[in-house]
């Protein structure tokens, strides 16, 4: 079955297509939804194209890091869920689950989303921020989806309040205080050819794969995957590609928001 969609896929590049009449560097449909878990302080569904990602954040109060006393922490996660692919198993996280979870918490730390000085309780006490990243189906691309679906999580976000020993959860409570937006975007190197947003089929014959990620003025990280390589030229192109493509994913997730 792949060999005859690695043949099928190189036709179509071969005449300048992609499946579903794509060009090369055009997303598939995205659809964003906020506060689809209720008992999370924020959350994000995310569809790009027949990939689901699913994230939640929760705040709760533990120690700083010995290095910060003075800041909260950002602890991302990530889950591939067998019943998003036939591939994906029970049990600890695979290397793929934690290259995830690794891709997406570094874009956003990187970009300074969280205002963790804001996460300082007291001495000793902080709030600590826990971004969960459920991957519900596998259709590709799972990095964007990740970091457009934790941003987004974390942009609606309500802020507990700690009155004594207990947490207020409900009721009138503010955002929680962030600086910014950071999204990614994803490349992928087929034969000669650079993908934006590869779909699974692409994946799987893909030899390189490139992620960006950017808020409005700077690159903050980047992620390079698979012994593929990709040239300079091509890297100074995606990166100008990244910085134009990422005000659409903006526009969703601000829409999605209500910003």
């Amino acid at each position: 079955m792949i060999a005859e969609n690695e043949e099928y896929i190189l036709e179509m590049l071969g005449k300048g297509m992609r499946e579903h009449e794509r060009g090369h560097m055009q997303y598939r449909d995205i659809k964003i939804e906020t506060n689809t878990i209720p008992h999370a302080e924020g959350s994000a569904t995310v569809d790009i194209g027949n990939t689901k990602v699913l994230v939640g954040v929760k705040l709760a109060v533990g120690t700083p890091l010995p290095d910060k006393p003075d800041e909260g922490a950002l602890v991302t996660g990530a889950e591939l869920l067998p019943l998003a692919n036939a591939e994906y198993e029970t049990g600890p996280p695979s290397p793929e689950a934690i290259e995830f979870a690794r891709v997406v918490d570094r874009g956003i730390r990187a970009a300074g989303v969280v205002d963790t000085d804001a996460l300082f309780i007291e001495k000793d006490k902080v709030w600590t921020a826990f971004v969960d990243i459920y991957v519900l189906n596998y259709d590709g691309n799972l990095f964007d989806a990740g970091t457009l679906a934790a941003t987004t999580a974390l942009l609606s976000a309500r802020m507990p309040k700690l009155e004594g020993d207990e947490v207020i959860r409900e009721g009138n409570l503010g955002k929680l205080k962030t600086n910014g937006i950071v999204t990614s975007c994803t490349y992928a190197k087929v034969s000669k050819n650079v993908l934006l947003d590869p779909n699974g089929n692409e994946e799987r014959i893909m030899s390189g794969r490139l992620t960006i990620a950017n808020d409005e003025k700077v690159v903050r990280a980047m992620q390079k995957g698979l012994s593929g390589s990709f040239s300079f030229k091509e890297l100074t192109e995606l990166v100008d590609a990244t910085f134009d493509k990422s005000k659409q994913l903006r526009d969703k997730m601000k829409q999605a928001i209500g910003d």
